[in-house]
């Protein structure tokens, strides 16, 4: 980093900390040469995959429109929407994979939602899945009720 004072192109980071909700980091700076210090921002740069959807149609990921079916999916449930997108999200960034399916995408949703409630994984699974009746509605309820009591 070059200091703003002298030119030298070099510096000691004297500290660091996240800002904006850990989307840019501030730096103190320290010049080797002149001893000047001055303050750097970082800004921590996230490149949103494409999602390819079943029409083979192609658009960037958005985590607005995730997050509108999972708050349907929660309405009137104990959990929280926002922590659940989040957490897609970051499986989604943290994967660096360029595009990702739409399908993949409610996979993932689905298995964070079967964690956090199975009332709001049923609601999510039964618009994902497009359940055409009701024993395909009732075979993903025996899945959940299945699981549930092994665990228990």
């Amino acid at each position: 980093m070059r200091c703003p004072h002298c030119g030298y192109e070099d510096s000691k980071v004297i500290d660091s900390r996240p800002v904006d909700e850990n989307s840019s980091i501030k730096r103190r700076r320290e010049c080797l040469s002149c001893g000047s210090r001055f303050t750097t921002f970082e800004i921590i740069e996230t490149i949103q995959p494409m999602v390819v959807k079943k029409d083979g149609s192609r658009e960037y990921f958005d985590k607005g429109k995730l997050l509108v079916g999972i708050i349907k999916a929660c309405q009137k449930r104990p959990v929280n929407a926002t922590q659940i997108a989040n957490k897609v999200e970051a499986e989604i960034l943290n994967s660096l994979r360029t595009e990702i399916s739409s399908t993949e995408i409610g996979e993932i949703t689905m298995n964070e939602l079967i964690k956090a409630d199975d009332v709001a994984y049923i609601r999510f699974a039964s618009i994902y899945k497009d359940f055409s009746n009701v024993e395909t509605f009732l075979e993903e309820l025996k899945k959940i009720s299945k699981s549930t009591t092994e665990e228990a």
